[in-house]
């Protein structure tokens, strides 16, 4: 029973991105190496894991400055955290478009036709599904780990949709951060600041809403909801229109 939670629940939380990974990136070499390689000491990985470190560090020296007994004011530090985690992360996506701005001008100089091997665009939407997938694979590592265990969830009057409620909310991060690189490095390079001001709103109560928890009903539905508004933001940012959906469900 442990095993079917455990691939059930990953499949869910990485299915989406999974499936997004084989259908527009394993097929360009260009997209592979911007998304994968590699994983480890990316800088995808080392900007977000730095933000996260960043934040986790602000977080721990504010709880040992604090009253550790004071539950409300550690249940507002918690809710401080996250808000710097989210801000953070938003900084470093920043810091990242820079990063690879710099990137696509020394590509289109070194090219023989004077153009980028990958569109801005394109980096755009690999680099933000690289984000969510770090950033879902340590959100949900360990629920992953404990699920595959012995016990029976829910035992002692908890809710026992834990696991696959988290694996939903981790899909919906994944997408998220895919929809949000989009957005926000189309944002940054048109210099509309409203839009970056929209990205990190929604990434802010995106994360807000994850403190209605156990309540799942409060927080997934809302949260699925930003997740579709924003995918079809992001679609149209991309260029995207309904003319294209037909395009593409009649194979053309």
């Amino acid at each position: 029973m442990g095993a079917a939670v455990f691939f059930g629940c990953a499949g869910i939380a990485f299915g989406p991105a999974l499936a997004l990974v084989l259908l527009t990136v394993a097929a360009e070499p260009e997209r592979v190496f911007e998304c994968f390689f590699p994983l480890p000491g990316s800088p995808r990985a080392f900007f977000w894991l730095v933000s996260l470190l960043l934040a986790s560090l602000i977080w721990f020296v504010s709880v040992r400055l604090s009253d550790r007994e004071d539950a409300r004011l550690q249940y507002g530090l918690l809710v401080f955290g996250a808000a710097v985690s989210v801000l953070l992360q938003e900084i470093f996506r920043f810091a990242y478009f820079k990063l690879l701005k710099k990137a696509d001008e020394g590509l289109a100089m070194i090219s023989e036709d004077g153009r980028s091997p990958i569109s801005l665009r394109q980096m755009a939407y690999v680099s933000g599904l690289s984000f969510g997938i770090i950033s879902g694979v340590f959100s949900v590592i360990n629920i992953l780990a404990d699920s595959i265990g012995p016990g029976i969830v829910g035992i002692h009057g908890d809710s026992p949709y834990y696991f696959i409620t988290s694996a939903f909310l981790t899909m919906a991060l994944v997408l998220l951060h895919t929809f949000w690189g989009v957005i926000f490095f189309d944002a940054c390079e048109k210099r509309r600041y409203w839009c970056l001001g929209l990205v990190v709103a929604s990434h802010l109560l995106t994360s807000g809403l994850t403190f209605l928890n156990p309540r799942y009903e409060a927080s997934l539905v809302p949260i699925f909801i930003i997740t579709f508004i924003t995918g079809l933001w992001a679609f149209v940012t991309a260029g995207g229109s309904f003319r294209n959906i037909l395009k593409c469900l009649s194979c053309k």
